[in-house]
C-alpha cells in the first residue's frame, strides 16, 4: 500500500513529497485546488500551507479536503502508482 511518508511545504502551491515506496517527487496543487470545490478554501495561502498528514497517510486540510496517496504520486511522477503498473 502507497502512502505519504514526508511532506514539505515549498512555495505557492508546491509541496515535497516523500514516498512509502521511497519515490520523491513535487506536486503542484494548484489546478487541483481551481478544478474542485471542496478545495476553494486552500486558494488562500495561509489556509494551504497548514496541511497534516492524517490517518492513511496522505495529505489533508482543515476544510476536509484530501487525495489518496495514489492521486499525489501521479501528479508528483507522472507514473501510475506500483499496484497499477
Amino acid at each position: 500500500m502507497l502512502f505519504i511518508k514526508n511532506a514539505e511545504y515549498l512555495k505557492d502551491y508546491l509541496i515535497s513529497i516523500e514516498f512509502s515506496s521511497g519515490e520523491k517527487g513535487i506536486a503542484d496543487f494548484k489546478d487541483i485546488i481551481q478544478k474542485y470545490p471542496a478545495a476553494a478554501p486552500l486558494q488562500d495561502p495561509a489556509k494551504f500551507k497548514a496541511f497534516y498528514l492524517d490517518e492513511w497517510p496522505t495529505l489533508a486540510w482543515n476544510c476536509d479536503f484530501d487525495l489518496s496517496p495514489n492521486m499525489i504520486f501521479e501528479l508528483c511522477t507522472g507514473k501510475s502508482p506500483l499496484w497499477a503498473r
